[in-house]
């Protein structure tokens, strides 16, 4: 199975993206139970974003983008979305899709070895 992240660009401060995270050789249901996006900017650790179970709908997010960040899946398209509004400079990174096979609840599976197959990453640059 392979994801494949897109949606990256530059944009300013204050504007909005939206990252799409494509599974392909099978679906989510059949390879993961989350999926999940997660950020490394320059110079800095990978770091968890947010995620969404793919039964129940159930999110979770990092405390840095709550209430400006929306991770929504779509099952006919086999895709889940990151609504990223109200950028910041400091939300400059490469972004990662990521899916599980691990059935925890949403607010555990925000670390990375929880995590069985990632995308390529995305790169989203915010002006300031």
């Amino acid at each position: 199975v392979q994801l494949q992240a897109s949606g990256g660009g530059l944009v300013q401060a204050g504007g909005s993206l939206r990252l799409s995270c494509a599974v392909f050789g099978g679906t989510f249901r059949d390879y993961g139970t989350a999926v999940a996006w997660f950020r490394q900017a320059p110079g800095k650790e990978r770091e968890f974003v947010s995620t969404i179970s793919w039964r129940d709908g159930s999110t979770y997010y990092t405390d840095s983008v709550e209430g400006r960040f929306t991770i929504v899946r779509d099952s006919a398209k086999n895709t889940v979305y990151l609504q990223m509004n109200s950028l910041k400079p400091e939300d400059t990174a490469v972004y990662y899709c990521a899916t599980t096979v691990r059935t925890y609840s949403v607010d555990i599976l925000s670390s990375e070895p929880w995590y069985d197959y990632w995308g390529q990453g995305t790169l989203v640059t915010v002006s300031s």
